[in-house]
């Protein structure tokens, strides 16, 4: 309790309700689903979300940056195809591993392996802001030309 109460005074959240649990079992928030990857809060602060990620076979997630913020994906199960940026160049992972987007980078994952890719996301800060990667890439075109 004492980590909770500096962290609110610390941070001014006098008036805020801040989640006091620490500890979260991981597995309670994985969600398969035949269509689309099931993104499940986990908890979320002012400082960062936190997102169990359960991605079937064949399933993907969109190309896309966060503008304000970084996403860190630790891989629990499961393996895929990491994009990289915006042409497509991608990277092989893995459970174990531990991957990481800064403020800006397009990232996204295809799941190539034949069992669910489960991941953890903590995006920080929590206003990081989410944007396709088409959508991004048309805005800083705007903003280069002044648009």
């Amino acid at each position: 309790m004492v980590c909770f109460l500096q962290a609110r005074l610390h941070y001014g959240f006098q008036d805020q309700e801040m989640n006091p649990q620490r500890i979260f079992p991981s597995a309670a928030f994985f969600q398969p689903a035949a269509g689309e990857p099931v993104r499940s809060v986990i908890t979320e602060s002012q400082e960062a979300v936190v997102v169990a990620w359960h991605i079937g076979p064949g399933q993907r997630i969109a190309a896309h940056v966060h503008p304000h913020g970084q996403d860190t994906w630790t891989i629990l199960s499961g393996q895929g195809e990491y994009l990289l940026d915006a042409t497509g160049a991608s990277r092989p992972i893995r459970a174990g591993d531990v991957v990481l987007a800064h403020t800006g980078c397009v990232h996204g994952v295809h799941n190539t392996g034949t069992e669910p890719l489960r991941l953890i996301s903590v995006v920080s800060p929590a206003q990081a802001g989410y944007e396709l990667a088409h959508e991004a890439s048309v805005s800083q075109s705007r903003t280069a030309f002044g648009r």
